[in-house]
């Protein structure tokens, strides 16, 4: 791509994730944010499974943030969590078996998120990390109306 076509000298902002066809393999992608570069794939018999899946990812997002979030509240309150593990999963269910849900017809996408707390917390604790968990970014990003624009560079 040339400047021309891209619009700029070709420098991206620092706060951009770039994903890039390897051509290793078919569905193998190259995925850098920042310094950071890592693979992401399609398991076998469809891909390589040379990385995460996109849903793998996606998930390790809610699962970071979670995490951090919830760490984040009990550092501050100086609560003694030793250490928070999330556990996610990513399903299809028919809307018609979701309760809660507006959509009523087709599927949705359903999230199961298990927190593990470890450390000398008490029930009020523990309830109230809980609370903090469905308050991180990520999971407020998921749950709220999301927009993505899409262009060519």
């Amino acid at each position: 791509m040339t400047t021309h076509e891209s619009g700029h000298d070709g420098a991206l902002p620092a706060d951009t994730v770039t994903v890039t066809d390897s051509g290793t393999g078919t569905y193998t992608q190259q995925i850098t944010a920042g310094r950071h570069h890592f693979t992401s794939d399609e398991p076998r018999p469809i891909g390589d499974d040379a990385g995460p899946t996109p849903y793998d990812l996606l998930l390790a997002g809610l699962g970071a943030c979670t995490s951090m979030t919830v760490r984040m509240y009990a550092n501050r309150r100086g609560w003694p969590l030793e250490h928070v593990a999330v556990a996610l999963r990513h399903r299809r269910i028919h809307a018609e078996d979701c309760v809660e849900c507006e959509t009523t017809e087709g599927w949705i996408d359903h999230i199961d998120r298990e927190v593990e707390l470890a450390g000398d917390l008490d029930d009020t604790q523990r309830q109230r990390l809980l609370q903090i968990a469905e308050r991180c970014p990520v999971h407020q990003t998921l749950t709220s109306e999301v927009r993505i624009a899409t262009a060519l560079r």
